[in-house]
């Protein structure tokens, strides 16, 4: 005879458990901590918030050779963000991120990315985004378009953030209120002075980006 595999003999207990098994359940979850953060926007504090270079990544992906997409994460990003929950049209969010911060699964083509070929970062080590203007989605207060400017190897450039309020509430590791945004945009290289295996390798670069902010004072 087969023997069960644990998960399916404890499926087909449930029946013959009944409301014992329901009520442990209910125990457990009585007995779970709560998530620190959620998406209310009643929890954010007007004022300063500097980003947890920990936790905010800003990850990329583009189209390698028409065979696949690659993708990596630039970390350690630092910036600031100044906003009133009652005025969040006014807010104004610069990101700097460090050439340094670059992870790729290979090491080899970390080091390429880092050289005059692409980021040329002996000369340019970061990247910087200063915001311009933001507007909240009226049907979905959580979402909005930040327009700014975007800096890489000396070069600006407009680009929009299609972003999200993704939870506020305060880090039990830290003790800070922190407040959190996810973020898309599609940026072309090439307008970065970034030529180099333009074709084989795709021009539109895609960025995705998860920011944590800790407030200050």
């Amino acid at each position: 005879m087969t023997r069960l595999a644990p998960a399916a003999a404890m499926l087909l207990a449930l029946p013959v458990l009944g409301g014992s098994f329901a009520t442990g359940l209910t125990a457990i979850a009585q007995t779970a901590p709560a998530t620190p953060g959620a998406v209310d926007p009643s929890r954010v504090a007007p004022g300063r918030y500097a980003t947890d270079p920990a936790h905010t990544l800003i990850g990329y992906s583009v189209n390698h050779f028409g065979f696949n997409d690659y993708f990596g994460i630039f970390g350690n990003a630092t910036g600031t963000l100044d906003i009133d929950p009652a005025r969040p049209e006014q807010a104004k969010v610069a990101i700097d991120v460090p050439l340094t911060g670059l992870v790729n699964a290979s090491a080899k083509l970390t080091e390429h990315m880092l050289s005059a070929d692409f980021f040329d970062a002996a000369r340019h080590p970061g990247a910087r985004f200063v915001s311009t203007r933001i507007s909240v989605d009226p049907a979905d207060r959580t979402r909005a378009r930040i327009e700014g400017e975007l800096t890489i190897r000396g070069v600006t450039r407009p680009v929009t953030l299609a972003a999200r309020f993704t939870g506020a509430g305060v880090n039990p590791m830290s003790r800070k209120a922190t407040i959190g945004f996810q973020a898309e945009a599609t940026i072309k290289r090439s307008d970065f002075g970034m030529t180099y295996a333009l074709g084989p390798v795709s021009d539109a670069v895609t960025l995705d980006i998860s920011v944590a902010f800790e407030k200050q004072g």
